[in-house]
């Protein structure tokens, strides 16, 4: 990679879902931004000349600190070499992750090795998404976009019994702490209101993470001020959800780096829409329940068993003729993974994305389809990795966290097809029909 023309931040995302949720913020602060699905090369940046911002779509959130380690140390490196003043690891608003999965640790340990900044700053919320971190406890609205009741993190109906990676921990010291031996620091919610010059004084020489609370979007662009001070000479690493990208966008508006883009292009009526789910999630479920109240057609991913000479295994099929004359009847379809729950944790996301991705190909190929929608924040990375999109583009805000993009692929039937990536958490109930248009 050398793309060493001004890049202000470059980042790596956890998921697919997460990454578009980043490309929004940062996006709407004006910044010309990419999203691609591996670093990309030199000849990939030469298609979009002049980025501000590069990110990267990851699937690190499915993966074992091993695997982790093995893509993320390369990853890092050639973001690095970018030139890019600001490299950020974009996790999931909730931090979804564990010692075993997603290690969010692991990230933190393999930044330090290859960035060997002095601090490490952790940014606990991101107001906009209804996430609010509190002198290191983390809360969370039930639904992004909607108007549900706010939990603490190990009390949310959903996130307390996440399939993968329940979170049984508010306090995120405690909770990263499972995960690297690094010392933690704390930048709580009462001193953010003093001057970003004061902050040092509450900094221990021994603590190498800052974590950082945030109640009130008013207090992200002091937050950007204060990580981008950390610049010096050598790029700064950080970790957060996207209220990163936000608080970066909002101190460089102030400083007329970047100016605000506030007029988007409508979003046109997609007719028929296509929705695949891999979430588990209950607000994606009310979703699916409400669009098929609205004329959607469920089509439901089915797993049969076998047992044979080589021993026993699975196999999982789609009713894909079902699913074809469905959309030729300009009908909308929703294919989600249904009650599936037998396949080993640590690889369904890559099965069932992968399989979700395949048919969305499979149905590209034989009938033009304006917009795909893909919910899942552990399935969407391999979904859009079997779907062979190289890379997307903001078209234009749908839902907070979920942009509508464009995506690029050599794959001309994949090319120019707009998609919408939504974690399971994000959305109302009418959110695939409001994406229908």
């Amino acid at each position: 990679m050398n793309n060493k023309q001004n890049t202000l931040l470059a980042f790596y995302g956890d998921d697919f879902t997460g990454s578009t949720d980043a490309l929004e913020f940062i996006t709407r602060a004006g910044a010309k931004a990419v999203l691609f699905i591996e670093p990309p090369t030199a000849e990939q940046l030469q298609q979009f000349p002049q980025l501000d911002v590069i990110g990267v779509a990851g699937k690190t959130r499915a993966l074992s600190p091993d695997e982790m380690e093995n893509i993320l140390l390369p990853a890092f490196e050639q973001l690095k070499a970018s030139g890019a003043k600001q490299v950020h690891y974009k996790v999931c608003s909730t931090f979804d992750s564990s010692p075993t999965i997603g290690s969010i640790g692991k990230a933190i340990d393999c930044g330090a090795s290859v960035f060997q900044n002095k601090l490490i700053p952790v940014l606990g919320g991101s107001p906009s998404l209804g996430r609010y971190c509190l002198f290191g406890n983390l809360f969370a609205r039930m639904g992004i976009g909607s108007n549900g009741k706010i939990y603490r993190l190990d009390r949310h109906p959903s996130m307390s019994k996440h399939p993968v990676t329940p979170a049984d921990e508010s306090d995120l010291r405690l909770h990263l702490g499972k995960q690297t031996n690094k010392t933690f620091g704390l930048i709580d919610v009462l001193q953010l209101e003093k001057p970003v010059e004061e902050w040092k004084d509450t900094i221990h020489a021994d603590e190498e993470i800052i974590l950082i609370d945030a109640l009130y979007e008013s207090q992200l662009a002091k937050i950007g001020e204060w990580i981008d001070s950390l610049h010096h000479d050598q790029t700064q690493f950080s970790v957060g959800g996207s209220g990163i990208e936000a608080a970066m966008g909002n101190y460089w508006n102030e400083k007329g780096l970047l100016k605000p883009r506030t007029e988007w292009p409508k979003i046109e009526k997609a007719d028929p829409l296509v929705v695949v789910s891999g979430s588990c999630s209950p607000v994606t479920k009310k979703q699916i329940e409400y669009a098929l109240t609205q004329d959607f057609v469920e089509v439901l991913l089915e797993m049969k068993t076998f047992k044979g000479e080589q021993g026993n295994g699975f196999s999982i099929e789609v009713d894909m003729d079902k699913v074809l004359s469905t959309i030729k009847q300009n009908q909308s379809v929703i294919i989600h993974t249904g009650n599936i729950q037998q396949i080993e944790q640590s690889t369904s996301a890559y099965i069932l994305g992968g399989m979700l991705g395949n048919i969305v190909k499979q149905i590209c190929k034989q009938i033009k389809l304006k917009r795909v929608v893909i919910a899942g924040g552990d399935t969407s990375s391999y979904a859009a990795r079997a779907m062979e999109i190289d890379a997307v583009e903001m078209i234009a805000p749908a839902v907070s966290g979920a942009p509508l993009c464009k995506a690029h692929s050599k794959n001309n039937s994949m090319n120019g097809l707009e998609v919408n990536f939504k974690g399971g958490q994000v959305g109302d109930e009418k959110y695939f029909v409001t994406l229908a248009g």
